[in-house]
């Protein structure tokens, strides 16, 4: 808290937020958030007995807003002073900043109101005490956390992980273009001779449950007899046999 000659003001400083903005390739640009405005509070207090007037001054009345920019401050009480920064188009260089603004008091006669403020009770005239505190305006840069993939795992940073992912991709497409390389590759010939040989197969299977289903009605038909084997039976428990090992020759 610094010390005037009729007010305590908190704090001595005017600091307002600047955002600075990250771009997708990780690097800052120092760009303040178009649209947004910037506030900073100052806290007035009476040390007097005394009815005491105040009146903020800017050297850049355009580019900030001081709500209220005069007023009264009753003995021993205190008033709060909002300073708001109008939306800027860029950041200051090295975010440095010259603006000033200037907080001159005065004693004036007890029971006064805002209303009866003049320009004129802040000249200094023949043995009038205007005190006057200087107020320095800082600027501070603000920058939001850069979000991280949740699946990222825990001390890996997120550009590892974007180029980690990307092998990835490119993995995959490496091998199905070496599977579309291979398909390609075969010439006619062979493509005919696959295409035979898996009919054969499909013929082969079908004729095989074909027999299976005579063999089981066969078997039925024995068991209701009571007897024997018959001849039938015989050979076509032969060439299940045969078409098996057929089968098992060409795969």
């Amino acid at each position: 808290m610094n010390e005037g000659g009729f007010l305590d003001i908190d704090p001595k400083e005017l600091k307002f937020v600047f955002i600075l903005l990250i771009n997708f390739r990780l690097v800052m640009d120092r760009a303040v958030e178009l649209k947004k405005q910037s506030s900073s509070s100052l806290q007035l207090i009476n040390k007097t007995d005394q009815y005491v007037a105040f009146k903020v001054k800017t050297t850049n009345p355009k580019k900030y807003c001081v709500r209220p920019n005069t007023g009264i401050v009753l003995p021993s009480a205190t008033c709060d002073v909002t300073v708001t920064m109008q939306a800027q188009k860029e950041a200051p260089p090295d975010m440095q900043c010259k603006d000033k603004f200037l907080l001159q008091s005065v004693i004036v006669e007890h029971g006064a109101m805002t209303k009866d403020i003049t320009s004129e009770m802040f000249n200094k005239e023949s043995g009038k005490v205007v005190d006057e505190f200087k107020l320095r305006v800082v600027y501070v840069p603000f920058s939001p956390p850069s979000p991280v993939p949740e699946e990222a795992e825990e001390g890996s940073s997120p550009r590892s992980s974007i180029f980690e992912n990307g092998a990835q991709s490119l993995q995959t497409h490496d091998s199905v273009t070496r599977s579309h390389e291979l398909q390609k590759e075969k010439s006619p010939e062979t493509l005919a001779m696959i295409s035979k040989l898996t009919e054969e197969k499909n013929t082969a299977i079908q004729f095989n449950q074909k027999l299976r289903q005579e063999l089981d009605l066969l078997r039925k038909e024995s068991s209701m007899h009571q007897g024997g084997f018959s001849i039938t039976f015989v050979v076509l428990v032969g060439l299940l046999g045969a078409l098996i090992g057929y089968i098992i020759k060409k795969s």
